[in-house]
Order: structure tokens, then C-alpha cells, then sequence
């Protein structure tokens, strides 16, 4: 089978599901998300590579509620639980950042360690915001085999959106020693 392909119709008899009828979601470099049903989605990856990373950390965080649960999966698709919410990019940028949001991020983050990930990062755009406040992780790469001890691209967002010393005050506050260990890395 090709390793790689140019549209997900180039597999859709091989999971037997009529793409051209479900909502697309979103697309980026690993693949296209497709709504199935209100509560479960199906990611069509370009590489098996990529497909095989990203089940293997939802097998492994299956049960963590700051994940989606993943129920079906091949070398080409994945099907896992719809994650609503927005982004935490375009949350912060309409409702403003919070110490109840930052709490929740650095709760976020302890728990990457908590699942033995190698890697302590992720991207505002993979963090969906929940209506009650709650952080999940969409798309997560890399966690176990790409080694950054700190969250490099979340304090750049962070940075980006004008609020990372907003975030660093708090995580000050409620960790020292995540604070020191992580802007010791920084300098």
C-alpha cells in the first residue's frame, strides 16, 4: 500500500465510509478531520508513520479526560471522540486570559509529565477550550518520542497573544519549581 496519498477518497472503501458525506473539520500536515457523528470524528492521515504515532499516545492516555477516547484505527485513519470548544489561541483573544485558564494549563501540563511524555509542549491550536473552562488536546504528536522539557511552543503562543507573563506570574505563584525548572531553560 502507498505510503503516502494525494486525497483521503483515495482509501475511503477501505473503511467504508462515504467521506463526500461527513463535514470537514479541519486539515493540516498530518491529515483532514471529518465529523462522522455529533460525537466522533474520523482523522484520514497522509502518512501511516504519523497515524501509528498519534494512536499510539491515544491508546496510551485512553481514560484522561484532557484527551479525546480513541475507538477504531488503522495505518490511514483514525476514529476518536469529537472535541468541540475553540481553540485556546482564538480563546484567549476573545474572552481574555485568566488565572482559572492558567491553572488549568499548568494542570494540563503536570499531567504530560504525570503520562511519562517526553515531550512538556503544545501548540495553542491544539488545545481546545470546553464550555466549562476544561482543556483538551486535539492532535497530539511527538509526546513520547520528541524530547522538550519545557512548553517552548505554548509560551511562544502565550507570548504571542500578550499574556505570558501573566501566565509565568501564576505559575510562580502555584509552582516554583516548574517556574524555575522551566524559565532557567528559557535564559
Amino acid at each position: 500500500m502507498n505510503e503516502k496519498f494525494n486525497s483521503p477518497y483515495d482509501y475511503e472503501n477501505n473503511f467504508g465510509i462515504d467521506l463526500s458525506k461527513c463535514k470537514l473539520l479541519g486539515q493540516g500536515n498530518h491529515g483532514k478531520v471529518y465529523l462522522l457523528t455529533p460525537d466522533r470524528v474520523i482523522k484520514i492521515c497522509k502518512d501511516s508513520k504519523s497515524c501509528i504515532y498519534e494512536s499510539f499516545i491515544l491508546t496510551q492516555t485512553n481514560g484522561n479526560p484532557h484527551f479525546p477516547t480513541i475507538y477504531d484505527y488503522d495505518e490511514h485513519f483514525i476514529i476518536r471522540e469529537y472535541v468541540g470548544g475553540e481553540d485556546l489561541f482564538h480563546h484567549i483573544k476573545k474572552n481574555c486570559f485568566s488565572r482559572e485558564l492558567a491553572l488549568n494549563l499548568i494542570e494540563l501540563l503536570e499531567t504530560f509529565k504525570d503520562l511519562g511524555f517526553a515531550k512538556i509542549d503544545i501548540r495553542c491550536r491544539d488545545i481546545m477550550v470546553q464550555d466549562n473552562g476544561y482543556l483538551m488536546v486535539i492532535d497530539p504528536k511527538g509526546f513520547y518520542t520528541r524530547h522538550i522539557a519545557f512548553p517552548r511552543h505554548l509560551m511562544k503562543g502565550l507570548n504571542k497573544l500578550g499574556v505570558l507573563n501573566d501566565f509565568l506570574i501564576i505559575l510562580k505563584q502555584t509552582n516554583l519549581s516548574l517556574y524555575e525548572e522551566w524559565t532557567n531553560v528559557t535564559k
